[in-house]
């Protein structure tokens, strides 16, 4: 999956022509410039691969998270529904706008499960956010519909996702925002970066004023520029936009790689009868970034898990034991841990999840595991992996009870 595997030359033109002009920071300095404006570049290269109206470059998958929400005015004791299988971003992004996060079960697409989050909206629901683990989506029909009923926003957290697509869209066109990182190990990569997509003109002003401390851009003066409301610094700089701006461009590149080698090992795997595969909704493509994949139990996961490290197979993730992706170990959450004083809307409104019922959600993760698909890989690699691993899980599978 992640594209500094492939990094070379186009990358390095890139960042070239920013430290040849001398000039880091993607606003101001337009003298200095010789022409270059990579983020600007960037931006609009993502908003016509995403096929939407606007992108905003920010400076993580983290802050794109909470730069769509606020750009959409989510803030204090708004709740947003997101899942039990995520990155600690999604929780972190909701509590720093002074907003509650409100988890909800995974189905057998180790995504949202729509009935679990029809269950849980309230009168104060404002926001439904799908996160596209593993390179493969929620049933963005269902979820769109829940959110038409209930008058709420469905923001897409595509950042395992690049390149995957639900009904002909792009993962991160389908929803009222979409979110990107392209941090290291991502499939597009800036070295550090993330990105919001929305067709939704106040959502991108509001997005590219908020990302720049509340600047308005207004005239080619940065000292003069009006401050319509508070923001923060999430800028991404002209380095790590000239990286991404060479990636972006290579993504039908790195997506044909993904696919061939995600098929070469599915179709390995698919030979033993105790294996099954994700569910996929009815009109997705996955971006083919991870291969996951289920067995009959937890404990033969966790068996399977180990026995592949052992045996040297690495880039296999069993999530459930993860410290970053599972509710079970958000100790700071559950705990309420912080190193200042919570907001007393989220202290009043998040629930107590020491004592929350995610079994479904156990259900899934718990025999799932999810291996990540190189890009650097050759054939010859990808079939001898291929091949170990249907050796190894035989071999366990044959020995647990």
């Amino acid at each position: 999956m992640p594209g500094f595997e492939l990094f070379g030359d186009k990358e390095r033109a890139h960042v070239q022509d920013v430290i040849d002009s001398g000039v880091l920071m993607r606003y101001g300095f337009d003298n200095m410039r010789k022409g270059h404006y990579k983020a600007l570049e960037l931006e609009r290269v993502l908003a016509e691969k995403m096929q939407v109206r606007h992108a905003q470059l920010v400076s993580s998958g983290t802050a794109a998270l909470t730069v769509a929400l606020a750009s959409a005015g989510i803030g204090a004791g708004d709740e947003v529904i997101m899942p039990t299988f995520t990155f600690v971003a999604s929780f972190e992004s909701i509590l720093a706008l002074g907003a509650v996060p409100i988890l909800v079960d995974v189905d057998a697409t180790l995504t949202l499960s729509p009935e679990a989050v029809e269950r849980a909206v309230t009168g104060r629901t404002r926001a439904v956010m799908p996160v596209h683990m593993c390179g493969s989506m929620a049933d963005l029909r269902a979820l769109k519909s829940i959110c038409d009923k209930h008058g709420l926003l469905l923001v897409e957290d595509a950042c395992q996702a690049i390149g995957g697509t639900y009904e002909g869209k792009p993962l991160g066109s389908y929803g009222d925002l979409g979110c990107f990182s392209f941090d290291y190990v991502k499939t597009v990569t800036c070295g550090e970066g993330g990105a919001v997509v929305t067709n939704n003109d106040q959502y991108k002003l509001n997005a590219d004023h908020y990302s720049d401390h509340g600047h308005d851009h207004v005239g080619s003066d940065r000292g003069a520029e009006g401050h319509p409301f508070l923001g923060y610094n999430f800028r991404i700089s002209e380095l790590h936009a000239a990286v991404g701006l060479a990636q972006i461009q290579r993504l039908d590149e790195f997506l044909s790689i993904q696919q061939k080698n995600y098929r070469i090992l599915r179709e390995a795997l698919s030979e033993l009868p105790d294996i099954t595969f994700r569910e996929v909704p009815k009109g997705g493509e996955e971006s083919y970034a991870f291969l996951n994949f289920f067995l009959p139990d937890a404990d033969k996961a966790k068996a399977v898990h180990t026995a592949l490290g052992k045996a040297g197979i690495d880039g296999c993730f069993y999530w459930y034991d993860n410290n970053w992706h599972f509710y079970r170990k958000w100790e700071h959450l559950i705990g309420k841990k912080s190193l200042g004083k919570w907001p007393a809307e989220v202290l009043q409104g998040l629930p107590d999840y020491s004592r929350a019922d995610f079994s479904m959600s156990d259900h899934w993760v718990g025999r799932n595991i999810s291996c990540l698909i190189k890009l650097s890989w050759s054939g010859q690699d990808v079939r001898a992996r291929a091949q170990k691993m249907v050796q190894v899980i035989r071999e366990v599978l044959q020995t647990v009870s």
